[in-house]
């Protein structure tokens, strides 16, 4: 049982890194890969794609200070992410985001603009084991006070209190499990975000930035 156990546990690393590592590479199906949470629609006042196209390397890559984007010329899409670095003196969090630009033309003739439409991902490990935990909680805290309810928990006045306080414990581990998704979710975005207007700033610049959630 313990070398089950261990087995299990070495392998569920696994999976978590695995995802991880694929997560953060730039190939042409890794950039799709991830949970899309939001997107950010805009308009870069650069004048054609092949405008675009000239400013990164032979190979695709364009380094920025606090990241990096590659440029996919076939798709019209770029790929772009914070520099990560593992062993980084830095917070991490478990929510990093990673961001890939669709390129349109811009829709008027002689507009001079290129519509920029940026989804943002997270690793599907960080999605699911997020959904797990909250779903583990949220059902066990149910499932607790239905059951404490039957056994007639609630039939004295020191029950009452006592159920009273377990469920203000479930609620508040729930609210702090919220707030640190929340804050973490923001710093992580943030840095995509700050990589994101380098990326624009080196590209020309843009105009009329908006910012919406996905809907399925």
């Amino acid at each position: 049982m313990v070398l089950a156990g261990l087995f299990a546990s070495m392998l569920f690393i696994g999976l978590i890194l695995g995802d991880w590592l694929y997560f953060v590479r730039f190939t042409p199906d890794a950039i799709r890969y991830g949970c899309s949470v939001a997107r950010t629609q805009d308009r870069w006042t650069a004048s054609a794609i092949e405008t675009v196209r000239s400013r990164f390397s032979a190979d695709g890559v364009l380094m920025l200070p606090h990241g990096v984007a590659r440029f996919y010329p076939d798709v019209s899409q770029i790929a772009i992410r914070p520099k990560y670095r593992f062993f980084s003196i830095g917070f991490r969090s478990a929510w990093p985001v990673k961001g890939l630009i669709h390129l349109s033309a811009g829709g008027q003739a002689g507009d001079h603009m290129i519509e920029a439409l940026c989804v943002k991902r997270i690793p599907w490990s960080s999605a699911l084991m997020t959904l797990l935990w909250f779903g583990v909680v949220l059902i066990g805290s149910l499932v607790f006070v239905v059951a404490y309810a039957l056994d007639g928990g609630f039939a004295s006045l020191e029950g009452v209190f006592m159920g009273v306080g377990l469920v203000a414990g479930a609620l508040l581990v729930l609210a702090a499990g919220l707030v640190t998704v929340t804050m973490s979710y923001r710093l992580e975005h943030n840095r995509l975000m700050q990589v994101y207007e380098e990326l624009r700033d080196a590209l020309g610049g843009a105009v009329h930035p908006s910012s919406s959630p996905v809907t399925p």
